[in-house]
């Protein structure tokens, strides 16, 4: 029996035709977590059919300084403070070459607004990364760090991501976004990108190519109706641009930061964010639920509730586990199958783009 407020979404999305920020809001007030995943599933379906997309990567976060004090990173040190680190260029490389004999196609760099370092240095990282695996995509800086090199440069972010392509750079990643209200940065993130240019540095990246993914971060004091702002924002970049890959719904973890105070967000509230984002982001082909956040279990069921995308074998993931999580912080591409396979669908291998490796369309196995 659908929950009677959403009927008028199921009819929508049944029908083809966007949801309106009333219907978000509808959705996001809806307690029937199981019409939502179906509704989500049933978009799923049409955009993916069974495929979802797994790739073999690697992150690497060349430094955890940070000048920035966002009240929700466990991951940024000062300095002076323990646990603080900053890689040499040769480090970058030596991080390289120890997974030179594995099939990675993507490499995932992103770091801390290091006020010790040069602006040529986050150049070079790319560089250093080409020059051991000419062949892997790089998918390097947030639009937050964008804009911190443009400022210690003196150059535009056009001139900043230019220098980036030069370099070897692909793809951008989706974080720093947050949440687009100036409510939750005011009390949050204060010292951070605005909204308005997080969008502007997207949109710029996209007039040159570059794909990147989007991101939102709940789970803390945002409201619903941020959360559906954000979303609707997303989603008219993309009828402007069609440059956004995919999108992830972040949890929160507040353990190990100034919030920890707040409670974890519940598995109940993982699986409608990840359906809530499926069903209002109709322009996006892929939404992901990323494994090392949500944990395998519910990674999986993730899979029936919108996401067609679990991320991939990752390889020493830091921002999250400094944070707490307690998962694993890598898998092979044979687990990464099997947590595909046990739930019935089609493992589907990519790079960063989207573009598809291995597949395995004919067998459907577990």
């Amino acid at each position: 029996m659908v929950d009677s407020a959403l009927q008028p979404v199921y009819d929508k999305v049944m029908a083809g035709e966007r949801l309106t920020f009333e219907d978000g809001i509808r959705l996001f007030e809806s307690n029937d977590i199981l019409t939502i995943g179906e509704m989500a599933h049933y978009v799923r379906l049409q955009k993916n059919g069974l495929k979802t997309y797994f790739t073999m990567n690697q992150h690497i976060n060349p430094t955890n300084i940070c000048r920035n004090e966002c009240l929700f990173c466990a991951f940024y040190r000062k300095e002076d403070q323990d646990g603080a680190y900053r890689m040499s260029l040769d480090a970058v490389r030596q991080k390289v070459l120890e997974r030179i004999n594995e099939p990675i196609t993507e490499i995932h760099i992103v770091g801390g607004l290091d006020d010790g370092l040069p602006y040529d240095y986050y150049i070079d990282v790319i560089r250093t990364v080409k020059e051991v695996r000419p062949k892997v995509n790089i998918k390097a800086y947030t639009a937050v760090e964008i804009a911190y090199l443009a400022e210690r440069s003196g150059k535009s972010w056009c001139e900043v991501l230019d220098d980036l392509i030069e370099a070897g750079l692909n793809a951008m990643p989706g974080g720093g976004a947050e949440v687009f209200s100036e409510r939750v940065k005011r009390k949050l993130f204060m010292d951070k990108l605005s909204a308005d240019d997080w969008i502007a540095i997207h949109k710029l990246a996209h007039s040159k190519g570059i794909r990147t993914n989007a991101t939102l971060l709940y789970g803390h004091i945002e409201k619903d109706e941020e959360k559906i702002e954000h979303l609707i924002r997303l989603r008219n970049l993309q009828d402007e641009t069609g440059g956004f890959l995919t999108f992830l719904p972040l949890a929160f973890h507040p353990e190990n930061t100034r919030l920890a105070r707040l409670p974890m967000a519940t598995g109940f509230e993982d699986l409608k964010h990840i359906a809530v984002s499926r069903l209002m982001l109709d322009n996006f082909e892929h939404i992901k639920a990323y494994w090392v956040m949500l944990g395998v279990d519910l990674a999986q069921i993730a899979l029936s509730f919108g996401a067609d995308d679990i991320d991939g074998s990752v390889v020493e993931e830091k921002i999250y586990h400094m944070a707490g999580s307690k998962s694993s912080q890598m898998m092979t591409r044979n687990q990464l199958k099997q947590l595909i396979q046990e739930c019935g669908f089609i493992p589907v291998e990519r790079d960063a783009l989207y573009h598809e490796i291995n597949s395995e369309i004919s067998e459907i196995a577990g």
